[in-house]
């Protein structure tokens, strides 16, 4: 994973985190008996968790189709350059007879 991607997650992380700890201190400081505030807060973990789940499912994504990106520009890097090293042994080849030839005139 690259920086960028390192640093969505973290700042995703950081937002949920904070917004579950607001709503858990909010829920703790409103009036409301104990088997409501439990459940409130039982809630709230569910829904934090599925954000987070959604959150990183998106992340994966991205960084996937970031991975096939770099794999697929690659290979085109090393076929490039292959190309260029076989036009290059092809054009040493047809120049080897012609040196020879030269040598064997001195």
């Amino acid at each position: 994973m690259d920086d960028r991607c390192s640093t969505a997650v973290e700042v995703t992380l950081s937002f949920l985190v904070g917004a579950a700890a607001g709503f858990v201190l909010g829920v703790l400081f409103a009036p409301a008996s104990g088997s409501d505030t439990r459940k409130k807060i039982g809630d709230s973990a569910v829904k934090t968790g599925e954000k987070a789940t959604e959150s990183y499912d998106k992340i994966a994504k991205e960084a996937e189709k970031g991975i096939q990106m770099v794999k697929e520009k690659t290979t085109e890097g090393v076929t490039t350059i292959k190309d260029f090293v076989d036009k290059k042994k092809d054009e040493i080849a047809k120049k080897i007879p012609a040196l020879a030839k030269e040598e064997e005139a001195k």
